[in-house]
């Protein structure tokens, strides 16, 4: 067990709740128009995620890890969101999306149009689309870009340009006979032809080419599309200082002082997990934030940035937690890197996730215990169990009424399948709420139990666009503001010192 002596003591927790309440009672509000709007996505981020993944970044830098303090925790405001879909009880990445991108809850599997729209019928789509803040805030003369460790084709990104009566449109191959009568476009091709993004990194290399065009990076893969359309060199016809890459190389070459457009495809479909990345092929989500950011602040309008690590997601799907809870510490990596680059007092940035998983963290556990471990008693057959559990999805391993008996090691790979309690080929989606975290100018809106497409309309009356436009919020404040990030690096130091096992 790893308590530090100081916690023992009255005093100590009395100091923590006066410094908490002192900060509390003095904070200030941000009256002014944000100039710039980030917002960070965590597919499949439920609080319990939050909590497992803020204790393994702590136990990574050496600490017990509960004390431990991501950077999306340090944002002083905070609400819950209700993710339900139209149709749905149980969301899904395509409606939630609409919800927290467009402002309008929608149907499951439906991306960037009103819950008129049935999955799969493209004729009722049409005259049902919904513009997306990332739309209304190109409209409004600001620079846009998204980034995603999936396709970014998938989703949560696709509703910030598409409108689709479903997910699965990636390319004109994808469409069913129907939606090709009455003219709906894959999402691949809507990416390039609704909005004029400035930055798209991610991956989903395979749906902007032809069937015929081979990999650049797997030679045995081929494009997916019908119409031998090459919508890369679509995309960078007519555009000046615009580049396409899909290395890592090629992209740490990209100058963002004399880039205005970039476009960076590193894998045919999704990004490879952290736990997996190439370094030397494919760039962070940290890195690629970066990038974006530098290239899109160079407008005097300012920017709208969508980061999403979509990951998480897959890899709760897959009962993989230690995949899922190390994507959504290269999320909070990311978070504090945009801290870095930006300023508090022009830029609200939003943290939230789109739904829950049934993923479930107890036990009996000691203080310091590792994330990925096992609880210090056993269960009522007599053998171990892990604190991070499923409640449904591939790690069911009951037979003949008994499971097997699992120690930490084995435990902490990365492969390892948290026991879940019923059998399903894949994980399911959560229903309960979701945090949403927020700092910057008008961040204090996010507060209380909200709709998840409050969070779009929070974006568009602190920017002032779209319907917003008559706000009438004074421009941002051009003083130096204290980055959170410099004290997030202090504090990781004192914990370094004080909490170390």
């Amino acid at each position: 067990m790893c308590v530090q002596e100081d916690e023992l003591t009255a005093s100590y927790w009395n100091n923590k709740g006066r410094d908490a309440l002192h900060s509390a009672l003095t904070s200030q509000r941000n009256l002014h128009q944000a100039k710039n709007l980030i917002l960070f996505l965590g597919d499949g981020m439920g609080v319990s995620t939050v909590t497992a993944a803020r204790i393994l970044k702590g136990q990574q830098q050496g600490n017990s890890g509960e004390e431990f303090s991501l950077f999306m925790d340090t944002f002083p405001h905070l609400a819950l969101s209700k993710t339900y879909n139209v149709d749905q009880q149980m969301p899904d990445s395509a409606g939630t999306a609409t919800a927290y991108l467009c402002g309008v809850k929608s149907n499951y599997g439906t991306v960037g149009v009103t819950a008129a729209t049935p999955r799969g019928n493209c004729s009722a789509s049409i005259g049902n689309e919904v513009e997306s803040i990332l739309h209304r805030a190109k409209n409004a003369g600001k620079s846009v870009g998204i980034v995603t460790t999936t396709r970014v084709q998938h989703a949560s990104p696709a509703a910030s340009y598409a409108h689709s009566a479903d997910r699965s449109w990636y390319a004109d191959s994808d469409l069913p006979a129907e939606a090709v009568q009455y003219g709906c476009r894959d999402i691949a091709y809507q990416l390039i032809s609704n909005t004029d993004i400035n930055v798209i990194l991610g991956g989903g290399r395979q749906y902007m080419f032809p069937k015929t065009t081979t990999d650049p990076e797997y030679p045995t893969e081929t494009g997916d599309r019908n119409d031998g359309r090459n919508l890369v060199d679509e995309w960078l016809e007519n555009k000046k200082n615009a580049k396409y890459v899909w290395n890592k190389s090629d992209f740490d070459a990209v100058n963002p002082t004399n880039t205005d457009f970039l476009m960076g495809l590193f894998e045919p479909a999704d990004c490879r997990y952290e736990v997996d990345r190439d370094l030397s092929m494919d760039p962070s989500l940290s890195e690629m934030t970066e990038k974006a950011i530098r290239i899109l602040s160079k407008n005097p309008n300012g920017f709208f940035l969508f980061v999403e690590e979509g990951r998480i997601d897959h890899g709760h799907h897959a009962g993989m937690a230690k995949r899922a809870l190390t994507e959504t510490i290269a999320l909070d990596d990311a978070i504090g890197r945009a801290a870095e680059l930006t300023s508090e007092l022009d830029t609200l940035t939003i943290v939230t996730a789109d739904h829950s998983h049934v993923f479930t963290f107890g036990g009996y556990s000691e203080r310091g215990n590792p994330v990925l471990g096992v609880s210090r008693s056993l269960a009522e057959d007599n053998k171990h169990f892990t604190t991070a559990l499923y409640g449904n999805g591939p790690g069911y391993q009951i037979e003949n009424g008994t499971r097997p008996d699992v120690n930490e090691t084995e435990a902490m790979d990365k492969d390892y399948l948290q026991q879940a309690a019923v059998h399903l080929s894949s994980e399911t989606h959560g229903i309960e709420d979701v945090a949403i975290f927020a700092k910057g100018p008008m961040s204090h809106l996010i507060d209380g139990v909200q709709e998840q497409s409050y969070i779009a309309h929070v974006l568009a009356y602190a920017a002032c666009i779209d319907p917003y436009e008559n706000c009438e919020l004074p421009l941002p404040s051009h003083g130096v503001g204290i980055k959170p990030s410099l004290l997030l690096s202090l504090l990781s130091l004192f914990f370094l010192t004080f909490y170390s096992c």
